[in-house]
């Protein structure tokens, strides 16, 4: 059956966003209306013809309305297949009228645990049963019956009504969706009951490739919440692809981590950063950390875009740049840089959760922050307020940049970035390896203790006067004691940021 005409609807929903007008659209094309509850009231009150679920079942609602549905004949009605001499004769023998529409919002669950103050009992008064046990038996019979459940999805099935009725793919598309958002809603029950966390992706689209050319890719999103690249606004460019969302990811949560900062981002790791009131110069001062990787970056901007900017921008090759605003002169300098991709953002979440795939498995961990960290001096030289403003900048870097990782500050801009090293006195060296003649006067953050004296002795000899690390080393006695040799400023923070 290709397509079926609908002449009887089921109409049950919490949410009652656009039901008037489209329940108008559906009696306008001579569907009668099945209803219960709130919802029979609205339609009334709105001089919709509506037929109530207790005079189709010859039941009244029971037990403060947690039973009404539940019935014979109303999921007779929705489970029949109307191509089969049994089914037809059993709704004949029952008297019972088939259903070609089903429409259902389920209670507001998610909506409910997020309210203030919310008890026990009124959340276990939010977990629908009824409306799952319909929106399932439809989209098990979609062969028959279309199910909506989203008022998104009004306009589209309200005109197939009127232009004859629900044709297959119609159905199954509903239908697929409507299984999807049962499974996300007991997803969500089962998050709040128990232990166990069970997270709903819904696929976005289709990547071109993945990391590599040979591997097929798509996006995903948790069901129910719009992340940061879901809602921005791409004003142009190409698509992103599997490696522009990694690497913008990193590029954005980095430059969002502090005020005016600018961040240059390749495969994940900074390559420069920079803040200060005047974005073109700290983009300039993040370029000059490390010129030769910032080819071909991914840059976030904690701020707006301006004319200045884009024109340091437009000379340069970056394949992505992630920013808070962006003016409409910077836009038309942008433009003429036809393969940039250009997304303007609202900052990133801080309370989902952070995840890694391992084989057959998932790793899931709160993400990383700083926040409430009560730094302690530990050397007998005290930082200046500079130093502790610039400690706290590389802090910020050296947190979203791979373990092992040392970062070296001057003036406000990274100048030495030494990331993903498999020893830490080697991120140290790389770090002033890069900075060069730059790092001397400058500050530098660890992501993590070092285990030896070996690491601060290299940043010493490079100029560096103050450093900060998480320190619970049990050598913390020697870098304290080394640090006071050298002149240095020495903090620990008492808490590490890896990131593997």
């Amino acid at each position: 059956m290709s397509r079926v005409p609908v002449r009887r609807a089921l109409i049950s929903v919490y949410d009652k966003t656009g039901l008037v007008a489209f329940a108008e659209r559906l009696v306008a094309a001579d569907v009668e209306i099945v209803s219960s509850g709130g919802t029979a009231v609205a339609l009334t009150v709105a001089g919709i013809p509506v037929v109530s679920v207790s005079e189709v079942t010859g039941a009244p609602e029971i037990l403060g309305g947690r039973v009404k549905t539940l019935h014979p004949k109303i999921h007779g009605g929705i489970l029949a297949r109307t191509e089969d001499d049994g089914d037809l004769a059993d709704l004949d023998a029952n008297d019972i009228a088939p259903f070609q529409l089903v429409v259902v919002s389920l209670y507001p669950f998610r909506e409910t645990l997020e309210t203030p103050g919310v008890t026990e009992t009124e959340i276990i008064e939010k977990i629908d049963i009824g409306g799952p046990a319909m929106v399932r038996a439809a989209a098990k019979n979609h062969r028959y019956v279309g199910v909506v459940t989203s008022s998104r999805q009004y306009p589209a099935v309200a005109e197939a009504v009127e232009t004859g009725g629900l044709d297959y793919e119609l159905r199954r598309e509903l239908a697929a969706e409507a299984f999807f958002h049962t499974a996300s809603y007991d997803a969500a029950i089962v998050g709040w009951i128990g232990e166990n966390r069970v997270i709903p992706l819904r696929r976005v689209s289709e990547l071109r490739y993945g990391e590599n050319p040979h591997q097929p890719a798509s996006i995903h999103v948790e069901d129910g919440v719009e992340p940061w690249w879901m809602g921005a606004t791409q004003h142009q460019g190409k698509e992103m692809s599997f490696n522009n969302y990694v690497d913008a990811e990193a590029a954005w949560r980095l430059a969002c981590g502090h005020p005016g900062c600018v961040a240059i981002i390749k495969h994940t790791n900074a390559c420069g950063a920079a803040y200060g009131a005047d974005l073109a110069e700290s983009f300039e001062r993040a370029w000059a950390c490390d010129p030769l990787s910032a080819f071909g970056s991914v840059v976030g901007v904690n701020g707006t875009v301006d004319e200045a900017m884009a024109r340091s921008i437009s000379s340069r090759f970056v394949e992505v740049v992630v920013c808070a605003a962006v003016t409409d002169a910077a836009r038309e300098i942008l433009a003429s840089r036809t393969g940039l991709r250009l997304l303007e953002a609202t900052p990133p979440g801080q309370d989902d959760p952070d995840l890694r795939r391992v084989e057959s498995g998932l790793l899931i961990q709160t993400r990383d922050w700083s926040e409430g960290e009560e730094w302690e001096v530990v050397s007998e030289r005290q930082p200046d307020e500079q130093e502790r403003e610039e400690l706290g900048f590389a802090w910020t870097v050296a947190m979203h940049t791979k373990s092992n990782a040392v970062v070296v500050v001057k003036d406000g801009a990274a100048v030495g970035v030494g990331a993903g090293d498999q020893s830490r006195v080697g991120a140290a060296e790389r770090a002033v390896i890069r900075a060069g003649d730059r790092g001397a006067g400058g500050v530098a953050a660890s992501d993590a203790f070092f285990p030896f004296r070996d690491g601060l002795d290299v940043l010493a000899r490079a100029g560096v006067t103050a450093v900060v690390e998480p320190g619970g080393s049990r050598n913390d006695r020697e870098l304290i004691d080394a640090a006071n040799e050298h002149g240095l400023a020495l903090l620990f923070t008492h808490r590490r940021h890896f990131k593997h």
